[in-house]
C-alpha cells in the first residue's frame, strides 16, 4: 500500500509529460502533412547528368560526356 503513494504519482507526471510533448509536436507543425513525405520517396529527384551542367546551367558538347563514345573522322568504311 505504501509503494502506491509513490506509483500514481509518478503515473500522474508520466501522463503530463505524454500530453506536454504531443501539445508541444502539434503548435511545431510535426503532425501538418503526414501524406507528403511518405509519397515523396516515391519520386527521382531530377539530378544533372553531367557536373558542368550544374555550374553552367549549359549541356556539355557529346563528344566530352563521360561515357560517350569517341568519334573517328579518319577512317574510312
Amino acid at each position: 500500500m505504501e509503494s502506491i503513494y509513490l506509483l500514481i504519482p509518478i503515473a500522474l507526471l508520466f501522463v503530463g509529460l505524454g500530453v506536454w510533448i504531443f501539445f508541444w509536436a502539434v503548435d511545431n507543425g510535426q503532425f501538418d502533412d503526414l501524406e507528403g513525405p511518405a509519397h515523396s520517396i516515391l519520386f527521382d529527384d531530377e539530378l544533372p547528368s553531367h557536373p558542368a551542367e550544374s555550374a553552367t546551367g549549359e549541356k556539355p558538347p557529346a563528344d566530352t560526356a563521360p561515357g560517350a563514345p569517341s568519334v573517328d573522322d579518319t577512317r574510312d568504311d
